[in-house]
């Protein structure tokens, strides 16, 4: 009864089936304890949130399943987005058989929004909360800092926060140009379903659902609140939205997975721009990023291919090729461990 109950309904609590039954608690609870002894069943959840739902071929040390949401107040102080995510990847369910194209998005726009706060809110305390429900995943960043509306009125001159949503809306604006290149809101904007920002007296909504965007006045909010949402169903790729709104920063040699970048009058400095080039190269035994003609890069954007990315994917090979002294200067400063460089 308890097997067949938990494959129609998904979860069961110890309740339902005293409820089905007419028995006691103790008693019904020997049966549960007997199928998780045998590797049947999971207990998930903690105190009245437990409920126990079936074991899943290699889910046996996933006792979290029934974590689908997290919430957590970080200090913004030498803190990483990457390892903000790894820690809600190791310690909820939420990306539990996700589909790959759903994880690589929530994954991009996470770590791009969860960035921006950290880099620009000026914020000593950052709220963070993920929730994944029946049909979607939402996410939510906020901060207390000097908002993102505001800060780019005081960095571009502009004179109303209408002008800096307007700026905005340009795509790839920044109110750090050394060291980002603005492409996150832009990117994650497309790959959403919806994206709100929020602050100040206004709120931005991108809805990719009515293929629309929409500025509302809200109540005045101190900081930036950005929300995300996707659905699991989503058919969208993230590589193929880059592909869509690029130009030739960047090419692919599919056959000999080679990575030819191109110096158009800026460095290669943001993270955004890094986690751009790596999209959809996991797939790869081994990558050759070729920096012929690139001067510098970032410590931001170095530390996200060859430290970050390298370390979650320890099977790929990357090769730094025709890179200069300044180059290997910030990929040996990012990465000491890293040696695989040919010039």
């Amino acid at each position: 009864m308890i097997l067949n109950q938990l494959k129609r309904k998904g979860s069961l609590k110890v309740s339902d089936i005293v409820e089905l039954t007419g028995f006691s608690r103790v008693y019904i609870h020997r049966f549960f304890k007997q199928l998780v002894d045998e590797g049947r069943i999971l207990l998930a959840g903690k105190a009245n949130q437990s409920h126990y739902v079936m074991q899943e071929d290699g889910a046996s040390d996933l006792v979290k399943l029934g974590f689908l949401r997290t919430h957590r107040i970080l200090r913004n102080r030498n803190l990483s987005e990457d390892f903000v995510l790894a820690e809600i990847k190791t310690g909820t369910a939420v990306f539990v058989g996700l589909p790959d194209n759903v994880t690589a998005i929530l994954d991009y726009a996470f770590t791009e929004m969860l960035n921006n706060a950290i880099e620009h809110s000026r914020s000593e305390l950052i709220d963070v909360a993920m929730i994944r429900g029946a049909e979607e995943i939402r996410f939510q960043v906020s901060d207390t800092g000097i908002g993102i509306f505001n800060n780019l009125m005081i960095t571009r001159n502009l004179a109303t926060d209408l002008e800096a949503i307007q700026d905005l809306l340009k795509g790839k604006q920044t109110t750090s140009p050394e060291a980002h290149s603005g492409e996150g809101i832009f990117f994650t904007s497309r790959v959403a379903n919806i994206l709100s920002i929020r602050s100040s007296t206004r709120k931005l909504v991108f809805d990719n659902v009515r293929e629309d965007v929409f500025i509302r006045n809200i109540r005045s909010v101190r900081g930036t609140k950005v929300s995300f949402s996707i659905r699991m169903d989503s058919i969208k790729e993230l590589d193929a939205v880059f592909a869509r709104h690029t130009d030739d920063s960047f090419k692919f040699d599919r056959t000999t997975v080679k990575v030819k970048l191109f110096k158009e009058g800026a460095p290669y400095v943001s993270r955004s721009q890094a986690r751009r080039i790596v999209t959809g190269l996991d797939k790869f035994s081994a990558i050759e990023l070729d920096f012929e003609g690139i001067q510098t890069v970032g410590q931001g954007f170095a530390d996200e291919i060859f430290r970050v990315w390298r370390l979650q994917h320890p099977g790929i090979r990357i090769v730094a090729r025709n890179a200069g002294e300044t180059v290997l200067f910030m990929i040996r400063h990012a990465a000491p461990d890293y040696s695989l460089l040919t010039t």
